[in-house]
């Protein structure tokens, strides 16, 4: 499905299908709507913390990472469903890989969450 538009007119399509992907990442997928309500939870404790805009920066990427790596996943998934539905190694091999992925993006999280909170936690 290679796009046969140029200039402004592929760039303004771009943006309709990612926000078309987000729909359907959002309506569909039960995991995505977690993420996102977990990574929105960390956004707006973003916005009390007394941390430097560096911190506030790394710990906004790690959220990020969250939602990318479901992304990520939800299009693997995806991908091996449209295949077939049948059961194969090699399927249950890509989704788990995909589901790993999101699991590290949390465990990632969790450790610059944590690294970075410490010392307001010990004072």
């Amino acid at each position: 499905m290679k796009s046969h538009h140029k200039g402004i007119k592929r760039i303004l399509n771009a943006f309709t299908y990612s926000y078309d992907g987000f729909k359907e990442a959002f309506f569909s997928e039960t995991a995505f709507r977690q993420d996102l309500f977990v990574v929105i939870l960390g956004l707006f404790s973003l916005l009390f913390l007394p941390l430097t805009l560096q911190l506030k920066a790394l710990l906004f990427f790690s959220l990020m990472l969250i939602l990318l790596m479901e992304l990520v996943n939800t299009a693997i998934e995806t991908i091996v469903d449209r295949i077939s539905d049948d059961y194969h190694l090699l399927s249950k091999k890509a989704k788990d890989i995909g589901s790993l992925l999101v699991l590290m993006s949390f465990f990632n999280a969790f450790v610059c969450w944590t690294l970075v909170l410490i010392p307001f936690v010990l004072k």
